[in-house]
């Protein structure tokens, strides 16, 4: 994909990133303030190669946008950022229309910031619900009575089965990735022969992040919550632990501030299409803003 067009006094061309240029759209995010995990690019590339575009002005990267194709019909957006010096000539504009004809077809789910809602409505977009980031210290000990083992000694195929329960399509491909992660921390709940919940901590640019956090109910996230952050503290961790709490899950907003976690910023869920039926009584924590 490339496409070229005259804009404001230069050049501007947009075209599918190479890998080393999504590196440089996680310090952009970092810039931003949405503290991305240290290993994040290679997971997400992985998933879609071809669903991670950048704006080019004279040949310099100005823009990024993800619009990663999932099976099933179903893309997710993200990363769209524009350099400060190069807002408001349309360079993002421009990049979003790439990114959507690449979803063409598809449902298309986003976390968008609250200010930007009216915008992503004019393409279509439809409120779905909040999430609300919370963040802090954790307390110590609190072990509970929940199984917990490491996830990636369960059989596969039962952590993608949930995962496909719960997340709008099925990603074996990037869960493989992501529960091996540099330096993060994937567990499991078990019981009755069952995978009773999931979640995974990693490393960011500022402390730790659970994501996904899935459980059957708040007991079981709760002993997930509080051991990968023991875990954390147990590689040497430090700073704050962050979670992304789809707002409609009342448990799991509780359980964040149970824990002694407090709202950070909130994000908005939106979809392009139908929105897809999930069970949020279940997600405690979302994966990731920019894959979902």
């Amino acid at each position: 994909m490339e496409r070229s067009e005259g804009q404001g006094t230069g050049s501007y061309s947009v075209r599918v990133m190479s890998r080393g240029e999504l590196d440089l759209a996680v310090e952009w995010a970092r810039l931003e303030g949405w503290n991305p995990g240290l290993h994040d690019a290679g997971a997400f590339h992985a998933v879609d190669p071809a669903g991670f575009l950048v704006g080019l002005l004279d040949g310099q990267p100005v823009a990024s946008l993800s619009v990663v194709r999932y099976p099933g019909n179903f893309g997710f957006l993200g990363f769209y950022i524009v350099r400060p010096e190069a807002r408001g000539r349309g360079y993002g504009w421009t990049l979003w229309q790439a990114g959507l004809r690449h979803l063409e077809g598809c449902t298309v789910g986003l976390d968008g910031v609250v200010a930007q809602q009216d915008n992503y409505r004019k393409s279509g977009f439809a409120l779905s619900h909040r999430n609300i980031r919370f963040g802090g210290s954790l307390p110590e000990g609190g072990a509970g009575a929940t199984r917990l083992v490491d996830a990636r000694t369960v059989p596969f195929d039962r952590l993608t089965a949930l995962d496909a329960a719960l997340f709008p399509a099925s990603r074996p491909g990037f869960l493989a990735n992501w529960i091996s992660l540099p330096g993060a921390t994937a567990l499991a709940a078990v019981g009755d022969g069952d995978v009773r919940g999931f979640g995974v901590i990693r490393p960011c640019h500022d402390g730790w992040k659970i994501g996904p956090l899935y459980a059957a109910d708040a007991a079981v996230a709760r002993d997930l919550v509080l051991a990968l952050g023991r875990t954390a503290g147990a590689k040497g961790g430090v700073g704050p632990v962050f979670l992304d709490v789809p707002e409609p899950n009342a448990a799991g907003v509780r359980l964040a501030e149970e824990v002694g976690l407090s709202p950070q910023f909130e994000t908005a869920r939106m979809y392009l299409g139908p929105a897809p039926a999930t069970g949020l009584g279940r997600v405690f924590g979302i994966t990731s803003f920019e894959l979902g």
